[in-house]
């Protein structure tokens, strides 16, 4: 079930949201957690209700090793706590690695030893690469004592809540269950309804209107055999650039909405990262959850910072090797996780040179970077990333724009057509709305709830519902 479909909007989130309250309200505590637990298996089991099984065992597997962790007692076993937690770790990574990885691993010993073994075209379960971090997560919480709760009804809805569930936060247990745990939080607040709603819209504002926008352009653009030169390079790799921020930020913006509504706040996510000025700064704004996780569970347990300059080098690399091939199966990825991983490298050697650099020059380049490592991050294959790049500096040649008032063709047999009326705007807006703008954790932060709000609220669904000619599914529901 997507966030931006009629049947969520107008059916499920209502529904959901008005019974949970309900049940609390006459005290049903335990049947109110019961009902968010099932309505997030709903969500998840829409997709494709076989995977609710696989999700099933994935808990009961990690619950056991998470409760035998937390035990005071477990300690005189014959097993040391290390070796349980290395055990469950090795085990949620298996079952990635084998959904996720199986036939790509296949495909390439077919490439490398011209073999002829068969694929097995394992279907990728849903959400399962932010599943398991949070699972990985849970249980080296369980390993340190952080988490002192280990009942399973509060553990399956930690995994299962339905807002972050698909494409993050990753949260870890002690963010989020305690919120459930406090009696306010149980009690329907209009102000949170309020707020979770505005924020909601803010969020199909991105993805309905400006990320689906900028979808014919990079659809049309990342095409093999494709004549691209300079501009057309450049709206092609800014295009996408810009899609995949609508996106992304117009999911983190409705779940963080949807959550609101339940009066659970989950952490920051997603704050203007196109305003970095490095790398680093990037990467602490751009899916800052799994930065955090990246940082904690592979980079410090690689060494670090603390092992010398040479050590920290392949460290920061390798991490984000590992950053990249995290998002999907295919050596595109692992190009881009290896470019972000150079970047970074890149990036701690000039500040060692401790040379200054306006900021306004230091976003730039910045964003340039994100720009085209983004075109290996969205291409098929990698001559159509190629291809584009080598057309950004203009080794496929400098062609002049030509603006057509008439047509809303775009690249149409190599030519570069853009639309004075449509692409000219979209992009100029855009480009105000991330660059000069508050984001909206910054317009949310000033929030404050008057009575006027509710109509105003009406309004801007009717104009975005009437506007939504197409739903489709956000990027890293693919992730």
């Amino acid at each position: 079930m997507l966030f931006n479909s009629y049947i969520f909007m107008l059916a499920f989130l209502p529904i959901a949201v008005a019974v949970y309250f309900l049940l609390n309200k006459n005290r049903l505590l335990i049947a109110g957690t019961t009902w968010l637990l099932f309505a997030s298996l709903v969500f998840y089991g829409w997709f494709n209700p076989k995977y609710l099984l696989l999700i099933f065992i994935s808990m009961m597997f990690n619950y056991a090793i998470g409760s035998a962790l937390v035990r005071d007692d477990f300690q005189k076993s014959t097993i040391s706590p290390k070796a349980l937690l290395a055990f469950g770790i090795v085990m949620n990574i298996l079952a990635l690695a084998y959904y996720k990885y199986f036939d790509f691993f296949i495909s390439n010993i077919n490439t490398v030893f011209h073999a002829d073994l068969p694929l097995l075209k394992i279907a990728l379960p849903l959400a399962i690469s932010f599943i398991t971090f949070k699972q990985i997560a849970y249980l080296s919480d369980c390993y340190k004592k952080i988490v002192k709760d280990y009942d399973f009804l509060n553990y399956c809805l930690f995994i299962c809540f339905f807002p972050p569930l698909i494409s993050g936060p990753i949260v870890h247990y002690q963010e989020i269950m305690p919120q459930f745990e406090k009696l306010r939080n149980k009690v329907l607040s209009y102000k949170n309804i309020t707020w979770g709603l505005f924020m909601f819209a803010i969020g199909l504002f991105k993805k309905s209107i400006m990320a689906s926008s900028f979808a014919e352009i990079v659809n049309t653009g990342f095409v093999p055999g494709l004549e691209v030169t300079l501009f057309s390079g450049w709206l092609i790799a800014v295009a996408y650039a810009f899609q995949l921020y609508f996106d992304f930020s117009g999911y983190t913006d409705m779940a963080f909405g949807v959550a609101k509504m339940f009066n659970i706040d989950l952490p920051l996510n997603f704050n203007s990262p196109y305003k970095s000025d490095s790398i680093q700064d990037f990467w602490r704004r751009w899916h800052i959850t799994l930065g955090r996780f990246l940082r904690d569970y592979i980079y410090i347990p690689l060494g670090g910072s603390r092992v010398g300059n040479v050590r920290t080098y392949v460290n920061l690399f390798t991490t984000f090797l590992i950053g990249g091939f995290w998002h999907g199966a295919s050596w595109m990825f692992i190009i881009w996780g290896a470019l972000q991983g150079g970047g970074l490298v890149i990036h701690r050697l000039w500040r060692k040179l401790n040379i200054g650099m306006p900021r306004f020059i230091a976003i730039a380049i910045t964003f340039v970077f994100s720009v085209i490592s983004f075109v290996y991050f969205r291409a098929a294959e990698i001559p159509i990333a190629n291809n584009i790049v080598k057309a950004m500096f203009g080794f496929n040649g400098i062609v002049l724009p030509r603006f057509n008032y008439n047509t809303i063709k775009f690249l149409k047999d190599g030519a570069d057509y853009i639309v004075m009326s449509d692409s000219v705007i979209l992009f100029a807006a855009s480009f105000i709305l991330i660059f000069f703008c508050l984001n909206s954790n910054e317009i949310m932060a000033r929030f404050k709830f008057k009575p006027w709000m509710g109509y105003a609220l009406m309004l801007l669904y009717a104009v975005i519902l009437l506007n939504m000619s197409k739903i489709s599914e956000f990027l890293y529901f693919n992730f």
